[in-house]
């Protein structure tokens, strides 16, 4: 299966590096922005096709599938081009900021057929898959999931330290992975939430601080804070406290409510959910099923975000 990839920052080089892993599968385009680094991370990955337009790479016969690891207000109409030109296309979390953009792109995904998965991590890291295997065979439930996301990004840098060209959000993009994963584990409707923000940056115009709070169907209760501002420990560290124990997980290390680590290492076949999320979007193509995490699974949490903005706005 040969893939291009869209956005050679640092998500887009993380999906290079996991491809490599995966037999079968090369990416063999690069497109990024005029001026981007397209050039020279295809010559570190010896892939001979480089681009800084995205039609360009549409064109192309031998692509199968995109993976678009572009910013966020781009997401959108990059992946509703890509299926419209026929390619599958893994879009990086999240699908968009705003929800009409997210409608269109599972319009354009029922409309054309093609594979069209959003890079929800958190389902693939092994920590969160040993959890929900838990709750799948009945031995935990959740009572509540107590989620910190904590970064220092007073400046507009990107997680290589590198500037960014565009600005990233705690609502939309960070809160877009536990709001997720939250209805994911409980297998719940989510039917209350609430949402408080701080003060907005004043050159950013985003607010820096947030709180989010959410109930399920079955009681199941979220407490998720999020920073910019925390110049500390950073990170997602995931509280999982249920009827038979307590859970901590960090990426893709799990510990249980006295830290003591569980073993993860076999949940999968791999350690690393940027692999594991590839992975399953180039099975989902060759077998023709619907991906984990596809456009259609993940939509409602879109639908969530867009009401909790709405709150902001009354």
């Amino acid at each position: 299966m040969k893939l291009a990839l869209a956005g050679a920052g640092a998500f887009g080089r993380k999906h290079l590096a996991a491809i490599q892993l995966i037999d079968g599968a090369e990416v063999t385009s690069i497109v990024d922005r005029p001026g981007g680094t397209q050039q020279s991370v295809a010559r570190e990955y010896g892939i001979e096709h480089w681009s800084d337009n995205l039609a360009d790479v549409l064109a192309l016969d031998e692509v199968d599938a995109v993976i678009l690891a572009t910013p966020t207000q781009m997401h959108a109409s990059q992946a509703i081009a890509c299926l419209e030109a026929g390619k599958h296309v893994l879009v990086e979390i999240p699908l968009a900021d705003n929800l009409a953009d997210a409608e269109a792109v599972v319009d354009a995904q029922q409309r054309t057929g093609k594979v069209c998965m959003v890079g929800h991590v958190r389902r693939f890291n092994p920590s969160h898959q040993w959890v929900h295997n838990k709750i799948q065979a009945g031995e935990f439930s959740i009572q509540q999931m107590d989620v910190q996301t904590f970064f220092f990004r007073r400046a507009n840098r990107n997680a290589l330290g590198e500037p960014r060209t565009w600005t990233d959000h705690l609502l939309w993009h960070h809160a877009a992975h536990t709001i997720d994963l939250f209805a994911y584990q409980t297998g719940e409707e989510i039917v209350a939430a609430n949402i408080l923000e701080g003060p907005l940056h004043p050159d950013l115009g985003i607010a820096m601080d947030m709180s989010i709070q959410m109930k399920t169907s079955g009681g199941s209760l979220l407490s998720l804070s999020l920073s910019f501002n925390n110049d500390g420990p950073l990170g997602t560290f995931f509280r999982y406290i249920g009827d038979t124990g307590t859970y901590v997980a960090s990426y893709d290390d799990l510990v249980d409510g006295r830290g003591e680590p569980i073993d993860v290492s076999r949940i999968d076949v791999s350690m690393n959910g940027i692999e594991l999320e590839s992975r399953e979007f180039i099975s989902a193509i060759t077998e023709g099923r619907e991906p984990k995490s596809s456009v259609s699974q993940v939509i409602s949490c879109y639908r969530h975000l867009h009401a909790l903005e709405q709150q902001l706005h009354v």
